[in-house]
């Protein structure tokens, strides 16, 4: 298949089969600079979608081909139970959450941004497995979710290149180094959506500066 990959055409089949009218369907063959984008980050409790929980929510749309970081969003979101060994890693803890929105509110507010777009995240995967779960429990929408993965971005130009992959070399502040991208510091959701955009438009400019939809989901 084409560079509009098995991968965009499942999810179209999806949108089909739910019954919901998703805008994005238009931007099939759209560049890059036409694309509606949501850069967005999750920080978790845990790796697994089954059982562990989201703390917080950062999100920064790109139109235009350009980071809006006048309309970025950042909401807590509180857990159901402690956030235990995790805080280690977000450096959230439970206290910051006691007045944080439950999961419910604080999807109703990121909504808004959300419909519609395409997602920009570092290890898709696991942030749609979060998303859909959340979204699907609290009832706000059931609408296929489609993002542009970074990482598979990266790891496919490498692979190109003929350039060996070690341990590390995947993780976004290793991707962004090899873009010239400034270091930040990780596992704050806002921060983490900001550079998961920004190194989404250094790759695009490695890609020609205006790659289409199909060429940054791959194959």
């Amino acid at each position: 298949m084409s560079l509009l990959s098995s991968k965009l055409w499942r999810w179209r089949w999806q949108a089909w089969r739910s019954g919901e009218s998703v805008p994005a369907t238009e931007h099939v063959g759209s560049s890059f600079d036409q694309l509606p984008l949501l850069a967005l980050d999750l920080e978790l409790t845990g790796l697994n979608p089954k059982e562990d929980e989201i703390v917080s929510i950062g999100a920064v749309p790109i139109e235009g081909g350009r980071i809006r970081c006048g309309t970025a969003f950042y909401q807590l979101v509180k857990a159901n139970g402690s956030v235990g060994h995790s805080a280690t890693i977000h450096g959230i803890v439970d206290g910051q959450l006691e007045q944080a929105l439950d999961l419910t509110a604080a999807l109703k507010r990121l909504w808004p941004l959300l419909e519609g777009k395409i997602l920009v995240c570092h290890n898709a995967e696991l942030d749609l497995a979060f998303l859909r779960r959340a979204l699907k429990e609290c009832g706000v929408s059931q609408a296929p979710l489609l993002a542009v993965d970074t990482l598979e971005l990266e790891q496919r130009r490498l692979v190109r290149q003929g350039k060996p992959l070690a341990a590390g070399d995947l993780t976004l502040a290793a991707c962004r180094e090899r873009h010239g991208l400034p270091y930040y510091q990780g596992h704050d959701a806002l921060v983490d959506a900001l550079a998961c955009g920004e190194l989404l438009l250094a790759q695009a400019a490695a890609m020609g500066g205006n790659p289409n939809l199909g060429e940054l989901l791959g194959p």
